[in-house]
């Protein structure tokens, strides 16, 4: 077992990635995506800009450590893993989506993308779709 020198938490693996490293850092979407491995933060720096070009009336902030979008009610929200990108989109886009979402493990609300397969476009259009809800015009 490895113990965060900071939060103290075990972890079975050393290193582990978790949200304490990010403690201070996740105020800002900036601070977040500094806080990321070099390697994925050009990913998520593109992630934020098909966001924001998508959705240009959309708040940016964070809300449960993650960059969060928000047009009177969360639109959606991306997090870094190890292994893929999260996007959290509401669990109704699930269904809209699902031709597309072939492929990828889908959850409740949840789209994993493995970081060689992020679907910018597909972001991009989910995240137009999101905007058509909230605003009623879905």
């Amino acid at each position: 077992m490895w113990q965060c020198p900071d939060c103290k938490r075990e972890f079975k693996n050393t290193n582990q990635n978790h949200s304490c490293k990010s403690e201070g850092k996740t105020e800002t979407v900036d601070g977040y995506i500094a806080a990321q491995e070099e390697c994925i933060r050009p990913i998520l720096e593109q992630v934020r800009q098909t966001i924001r070009e998508a959705a240009p009336e959309a708040t940016e902030k964070m809300a449960w450590q993650m960059p969060t979008y928000w047009q009177g009610q969360n639109l959606i929200h991306f997090a870094a893993s190890k292994k893929h990108l999260g996007i959290y989109p509401g669990e109704e886009a699930i269904p809209a989506f699902a031709d597309k979402l072939q492929g990828l493990h889908t959850a409740k609300g949840t789209i994993q993308f493995p970081y060689d397969q992020v679907d910018f476009a597909l972001i991009a259009e989910i995240t137009r779709w999101r905007v058509k809800c909230v605003s009623g015009k879905e």
